[in-house]
C-alpha cells in the first residue's frame, strides 16, 4: 500500500470539497473495505459514502427462504447452500432453524460443488439454493450445463439472481434521489464490463466510476468523482479498473448466461417488483428448475421486519439512523437482512465500528 499516494489522494479530496457530496457504493466488497480502511474518518465530513443494494443476501425476498423451507419440509431432500443464508428469515423461520431441527442442510463455499454431491447420493434429491448477481450467475449457469450434460437427474436449483442495472434505474429515477456520484461494482463490471454502467450518466448525467478493491483503487475512485462532481462534469465516466474490466466484459460468462437464463421481473426484499431484473432458468434446463419440479406456494407475504432496511438498501439512511442497530439487532440476532450477511451494510458496521 502507498501511504504516501493514499495521504496525497485524501487531502485532495478533502481540499476541493465544499458541501455535502453523496457517492453510493453499490458492492459489499466495497463496503467492506471502506469500513476496514476508516475511510469516513479521514475524508471531510461533508462527503457522504453511503452503502447501495450490493449484497445478494440482503435483497433475496422473503419468499424465496419460505419455498426453501418449504421444499425441505414437504419433500425428502438435501438443501445446499452458501453460509449467509443460513440466517436469514422468512415467514417460516430460516434454514438454521430447519437444520436444528434435523433437516439435511448442508453449506457448500462454489455452486460447482453440488455437482459432486449430486452425483456421490444419486438416491437423493438435492436442492441448490442459488443467489447472487450477475457475478454468480456464470458458475450457476455451468453448473447447471454440467449437470445436463453428465445426465444428473436429482440436482435442482431454486435461484434468485438479481440484476444490477434495474436496481441503479431505480434508483436513480426516484424523485428523492440526492445521489452525486457511483462507485461501480467492480465484480459485477468484469462479468458485464464497464460499458455496462454508462447509462449511469449517459442518462441520469450522475458521475460514476468502475473501482477495484484495493485501498488505492477506491481512494482513487472518490478523488476521481468528486473532481468530477466539484468541477460541474455531470457527463464523467470512467473505468479506473482495467487491470480486470475490459468495455464488454466477459464474453464466455455472458454467453454461460444467456444460454442458461432468461431475464424477468424480480422482486427485492423490502423493496418490491423491479422490472427486468432477474435471471429465471429457461424451458430448455426447465428439468433442473427446483419451481416447476416442487409444488410450492406462490403467494408472497410480506415479513415486517421492524427495521429500516430497506431504506439503508436504497441509500436512505444509515445503519445507525435504524432504530434497532445494536438494540435487538446484531449478528447473532439479526432482525433484518442487511445484519445477516457478511456484506450487509449493518453487519459491517457492526463489525468495524465505523459507520456505514
Amino acid at each position: 500500500m502507498d501511504k504516501d499516494l493514499l495521504t496525497n489522494l485524501i487531502n485532495e479530496v478533502n481540499s476541493m470539497v465544499t458541501e455535502e457530496i453523496k457517492i453510493m457504493e453499490v458492492c459489499g466488497t466495497h463496503t467492506q473495505m471502506i469500513a476496514k480502511l476508516g475511510l469516513r474518518t479521514l475524508l471531510s465530513s461533508k462527503i457522504k459514502l453511503l452503502s447501495g443494494p450490493g449484497c445478494p443476501v440482503c435483497v433475496t425476498e422473503e419468499r424465496y427462504i419460505d419455498w426453501a423451507i418449504e421444499i425441505l419440509n414437504r419433500y425428502n431432500v438435501t438443501v445446499v447452500t452458501f453460509g449467509d443464508l443460513m440466517k436469514v428469515r422468512g415467514r417460516k423461520g430460516s434454514l438454521l432453524e430447519e437444520k436444528g431441527k434435523g433437516k439435511d442442510v448442508r453449506i457448500i463455499y462454489s455452486p460447482l460443488d453440488i455437482i459432486d454431491i449430486a452425483e456421490k447420493y444419486r438416491g437423493k434429491q438435492i436442492v441448490f439454493l442459488g443467489v447472487g448477481f450477475e457475478t454468480t450467475a456464470p458458475i450457476i449457469a455451468l453448473a447447471t450445463k454440467t449437470a445436463a450434460e453428465r445426465g444428473i437427474d436429482n440436482l435442482y436449483f431454486l435461484t434468485s439472481l438479481k440484476l444490477m442495472a434495474p436496481i441503479l434505474h431505480y434508483i436513480l429515477k426516484e424523485s428523492n434521489n440526492q445521489i452525486h456520484g457511483f462507485i461501480c461494482p467492480g465484480h459485477v463490471a468484469t462479468i458485464k464490463g464497464s460499458d455496462y454502467f454508462k447509462f449511469i450518466n449517459r442518462k441520469y448525467h450522475v458521475p460514476a466510476a468502475v473501482c477495484g478493491f484495493e485501498a488505492v483503487d477506491i481512494v482513487a475512485g472518490i478523488y476521481y468523482l468528486v473532481k468530477q462532481i466539484t468541477q460541474g462534469k455531470e457527463d464523467a465516466f470512467q473505468n479506473l479498473y482495467k487491470r480486470c474490466v475490459s468495455p464488454q466484459g466477459n464474453t464466455t460468462a455472458n454467453l454461460l448466461i444467456d444460454e442458461v437464463f432468461n431475464i424477468l421481473d424480480g422482486e427485492w426484499r423490502g423493496i418490491g417488483n423491479i422490472e427486468n431484473s432477474s435471471l429465471q432458468i429457461k424451458e430448455k434446463y426447465a428439468r433442473f428448475d427446483a419451481r416447476k419440479v416442487f409444488v410450492l406456494e406462490n403467494q408472497q407475504v410480506k415479513v415486517s421486519m421492524g427495521c429500516d432496511c430497506k431504506d439503508i438498501l436504497l441509500g436512505k439512511k444509515t445503519p445507525r439512523e435504524c432504530k434497532l442497530f445494536k438494540k435487538g439487532c446484531n449478528p447473532m440476532s439479526p432482525q433484518g437482512p442487511c445484519m445477516v450477511s457478511t456484506e450487509g451494510a449493518c453487519s459491517i458496521d457492526y463489525r468495524y465500528g465505523e459507520e456505514v
